[in-house]
Parts: C-alpha cells; structure tokens; sequence
C-alpha cells in the first residue's frame, strides 16, 4: 500500500485535537523512521495501532511501538 494511502487511513482515525501525533507520523514516514506495511493491515488492526500510539506523547518510543506494530519484523 502507497504511504499516502495509508496517512488518508491514519488521518481518519486521528482526531483533530491530536494533530501533533498525526505530524509525528508524516515526519517519520518522511524520515524513514516509519515503513509502511509489508502486507495488509485491517482496518481493525491499524485502529487498534493509532488508539496505542494515541495514550502516550510523540516521541521516538512511541514511534518505535508504532513500527513494530505496522512491520513486527522490523525491530527486536
């Protein structure tokens, strides 16, 4: 899946008032911090990822939880 599509997914789950995370995203994503799915993610899954990456503040931790969950092949 292209990462735009993907951030048009995120972008729906994100409510406004939590645009910081969602600015989080597209930056690590633009870094290479962030890597789309290696394969399908349900809307189920991805929900569940971004309600996680939402109960805590931005930072590099939860950018890395966020990335194990999109590929958990990605890191130990």
């Amino acid at each position: 899946m292209p990462v735009s599509a993907l951030l048009a997914r995120i972008r729906k789950l994100i409510p406004s008032r939590n645009d910081d995370h969602y600015e989080v995203i597209v930056r690590s994503f633009d870094l290479g911090t962030l890597h789309a799915p290696q394969g399908p993610m349900s809307d189920r899954e991805l929900a569940r990822a971004i309600a996680d990456f939402l109960k805590d503040a931005p930072s590099t931790e939860s950018v890395d939880n966020l990335g194990r969950r999109f590929d958990p092949s990605s890191r130990p």
